[in-house]
């Protein structure tokens, strides 16, 4: 073989070797996508399956309680008999969502007096905590401040970020003390509409 075959022979060889490459990335590359994409799929399908709200119209004698709230009252919920009553457990101070939550239900004043409710948040912080919270967002409604005993009483341990405080739950009682509905939203919203539709429909209103 001449010396320009040879050189011609060991191009090629070069060349065939440089393609065998290119198509060994491209099949790295396309296997890692695939994986990737798999994994995404398989966090989303994860998070949506794990942020859906989880909802119980099983009818309780509401456990009772007493506590203390932000303006330093003494608040049982054997106050509110007569009168229907929204519990609603969140994780409090640093969840800007939680917050977001009660302004939100403020703005509806009128609606939930019509249907005689009384919303009680409950929180497990400090009355510093969460006031400090309270005012940033602008809430007025003093919060019941909980060492965890009624939110445990309630099932709400658990159900948000962290394992040993509640979660974003609402309970409805009714005015003779019946527990009547327990919603759980780990999205950390439920709009003031949706849970006064929540409201009329466990009530039969």
């Amino acid at each position: 073989m001449s010396t320009k075959a040879a050189r011609r022979a060991r191009d090629e060889r070069i060349h065939d070797a440089e393609r065998e490459a290119q198509r060994a990335r491209r099949r790295v590359v396309t296997v890692a996508w695939a994986v990737g994409f798999t994994v995404v799929v398989g966090l989303v399908a994860a998070m949506m399956l794990t942020s859906r709200p989880e909802s119980s119209s099983e009818t309780r004698t509401a456990p009772d309680f007493t506590l203390t709230n932000t303006d330093g009252e003494t608040v049982s919920l054997e106050d509110f008999q007569g009168g229907n009553v929204v519990l609603y457990f969140s994780e409090g101070a640093g969840c800007q969502s939680c917050l977001v939550q009660m302004a939100e239900i403020e703005k509806h004043p009128k609606a939930f007096a019509e249907l005689d409710v009384t919303v009680l948040p409950i929180v497990m912080n400090s009355r510093a905590q969460i006031t400090q919270d309270m005012a940033v967002n602008g809430v007025r409604s003093p919060f019941l401040l909980d060492d965890g005993t009624v939110s445990d009483a309630y099932g709400t341990l658990g159900k948000g970020m962290h394992e040993g405080l509640p979660g974003h739950s609402f309970v409805l009682i009714d005015e003779q003390g019946q527990q009547r509905w327990y919603g759980d939203y780990p999205s950390m919203w439920l709009s003031p509409e949706e849970l006064l539709d929540q409201v009329k429909q466990h009530l039969d209103l």
